[in-house]
C-alpha cells in the first residue's frame, strides 16, 4: 500500500517562509514523478511544481518561479517545496502527488493535504 503524507503547512506572514515536506512510503515502489499542488477555496486545484526521478523541475507558472523550489531527497522518497517571499495569494490547501510504478502499473496517489495561510 503506497502512502504520500505532508508537513509542514502553517499560517505565516505576508514575506515569510514555509517548507513543506512529502514523504511517499510502499513496498516495492518506484516513484516516476512527484508534485506540488494547491487548491484555493472557491477555486480550482491548480499545478505549483513537479520534480522527475532525473531532478527535472518543472513551475506552473511566473507566480510562484523563483519564489518556490521543489527539492528531492536522495533516497527520491520525499519531495520538499521550499516557499519564500510567501504571499496572501498563496493561501491554499497543498496536495503532494507521487506517480508511483508498483507491480508493472504507474498509478497516482495524493496526500490529504496541509493547509498554508498567509495573513498578517
Amino acid at each position: 500500500q503506497v502512502q504520500v503524507v505532508e508537513s509542514g503547512g502553517g499560517l505565516v506572514q505576508p514575506g515569510g517562509s514555509l517548507r513543506l515536506s512529502c514523504a511517499v512510503s510502499g513496498n516495492s515502489l518506484s516513484i516516476l514523478k512527484m508534485g506540488w499542488y494547491r487548491q484555493a477555496p472557491g477555486k480550482q486545484r491548480e499545478l505549483v511544481a513537479t520534480i522527475t526521478g532525473d531532478g527535472n523541475t518543472n513551475y506552473a507558472d511566473s507566480s510562484v518561479k523563483g519564489r518556490f523550489t521543489i527539492s528531492r531527497d536522495n533516497e527520491k522518497t520525499t519531495a520538499n517545496l521550499q516557499m519564500n517571499s510567501l504571499k496572501p495569494e498563496d493561501t491554499a490547501v497543498y496536495y503532494c502527488n507521487a506517480l508511483v510504478r508498483a507491480a508493472g502499473l504507474s498509478r497516482n496517489y495524493w496526500g490529504q493535504g496541509t493547509q498554508v495561510t498567509v495573513s498578517s
